[in-house]
């Protein structure tokens, strides 16, 4: 114990901050994990529909992809620190309330609660990352940073089947509880604004119609695409995508002439900056199939046990830690541009192979190629987003580091959207009208969905080429970008 608290203390001051904000983060991702895989459990314990349950993720995302904007300029404004700390407080303490949660709606409320505080852990997080490491180790910030996620995909399904067999629900929000307030305490401890980059920002205050705008289009247009509502699906986006733009566009304009704006829009005037927000939307897009499709061909097609599919997931994220890595230090030395195009190429071979995926591939098969896609996921994503941080001044560190979360959620949640709108329509031209957890029943049906699998794999493929084109049209203005 005495050598590793002598260990602690002697590390340099950027990896004590670093395990700050990416032990929250661990934390966080592995709570979103969980709590989807106990979604049915939970509807059975409270004698509610997989519909009504499915509240308890949505309110999260919602509230999370929110307020990650305003969050992160909030933090130039005020702290950093202080943003985080609080972030995490209410993290841990809604974490708490869900672990006694008797009825439904207050599993909810303590669901949105850690969405606000997962809004500001993760909208402050990318920037004091950024600004502890120095310019020329800011790809390898990044890439642990990413790796951190990485280790909350893989911890989560593992936690949940090992507590799921000895205890009921709530002990899974009891146990991520614990790590969440070490994480408050050593934040605590550690982080100081004067070291992590806080108070460089001039402006007057806080754009409160601004993030009253942004929030709103968010929520708008999250809603009009997935629609958990019992409205039709056209009658959701005929309403919900036109209100989206409208708000959007209030937004953009309020922006342009505001004195103290929550996004400076002069941000965008930058090339290498605009094409690697729009890079990252059209990449993330790609991740749909990943997030989406892959579980309900496993589970459903293959038949395989949750455990079984965890071990595969785990392989998806040992390739994604590995890519982090790489790309992040190698971008460091060489510049980030060409690693992206690197790993979105890789991207392209790995749709196509999963694509092909098949009844019977042997699972040795399935595990090398969910590895080889999560590695090239994070050879593009991460120099992705050092090129973006180093296109921005430090006093926008704050907002555009969750203007980073924010374009990853987005494109995550347009992704989806089609890929599920895709299949389905595929399905229903073939005949089979069905959920997509009722695929794997009879013999059409299944050949119906490896049709539609097929044809969704080709639609990832065009947002990855996309992707790809806008990477190789930017030019980036030195081999060293970093040093600013």
């Amino acid at each position: 114990m005495k050598h590793t608290s002598a260990a602690l203390r002697n590390l340099p001051y950027r990896w004590q901050a670093f395990f700050a904000v990416a032990f929250p983060l661990v934390t966080m991702v592995m709570s979103i994990n969980i709590t989807v895989l106990v979604l049915p459990v939970i509807a059975r314990d409270f004698g509610v529909t997989l519909k009504e349950v499915s509240w308890v993720v949505i309110g999260f995302s919602l509230t999370t992809t929110a307020l990650l904007l305003p969050m992160g300029r909030l933090s130039d404004l005020i702290g950093r620190r202080r943003v985080m700390l609080l972030g995490m407080a209410l993290f841990s303490g809604g974490t708490l309330l869900c672990a006694f949660a008797e009825t439904l709606a207050v599993l909810n409320f303590g669901r949105v609660l850690t969405g606000v505080g997962a809004a500001m852990a993760q909208g402050v997080g990318t920037a004091i990352v950024v600004s502890v490491f120095p310019p020329e180790q800011r790809g390898k910030g990044i890439g642990y940073y990413t790796t951190a996620v990485a280790v909350g995909q893989a911890a989560g399904p593992a936690l949940a089947g090992f507590l799921l067999e000895q205890y009921r629900w709530p002990s899974l929000f009891v146990a991520l509880t614990i790590p969440a307030l070490l994480g408050l305490v050593w934040g605590f401890l550690i982080l100081d604004d004067e070291r992590i980059g806080s108070f460089q920002s001039d402006a007057n205050g806080f754009d409160w119609v601004g993030a009253g705008l942004s929030s709103l289009a968010i929520v708008v247009f999250i809603l009009a695409i997935n629609n958990p509502f019992p409205f039709a699906q056209a009658w959701m986006l005929s309403a919900g995508i036109p209100a989206g733009l409208l708000l959007l566009l209030g937004f953009i304009c309020w922006e342009r002439q505001t004195s103290s704006p929550l996004l400076n829009l002069q941000l965008f005037l930058v090339r290498e900056f605009r094409y690697a927000v729009a890079i990252r939307v059209f990449g993330f897009m790609s991740r749909s199939g990943s997030v989406l499709l892959l579980p309900v061909f496993l589970l459903s097609i293959r038949g395989l046990r949750e455990g079984v599919i965890g071990l595969l997931m785990l392989a998806a994220a040992i390739g994604s830690a590995v890519g982090a890595q790489s790309s992040g230090r190698l971008s460091d030395r060489y510049g980030p541009r060409r690693f992206m195009i690197l790993g979105l190429g890789l991207a392209i071979f790995s749709a196509l192979l999963i694509s092909r995926f098949e009844v019977d591939t042997p699972l040795p098969v399935l595990a090398f190629v969910l590895f080889f896609n999560g590695a090239a996921m994070a050879t593009w994503s991460t120099p992705n987003q050092v090129m973006i941080m180093n296109a921005t001044p430090k006093t926008h560190f704050g907002t555009v580091g969750a203007l980073v979360n924010l374009t990853r959620n987005t494109g995550n949640v347009i992704g989806q959207a089609t890929v599920s709108a895709g299949i389905t329509a595929m399905m229903v031209w073939q005949g089979f009208d069905l959920p997509l957890s009722q695929v794997g029943k009879s013999s059409d049906s299944l050949a119906a969905f490896l049709n539609g699998w097929q044809v969704s794999y080709l639609v990832i493929i065009v947002f990855v080429l996309l992707a790809l084109l806008g990477t190789i049209i930017c030019r980036m203005p030195s081999p060293h970008p970093t040093r600013r």
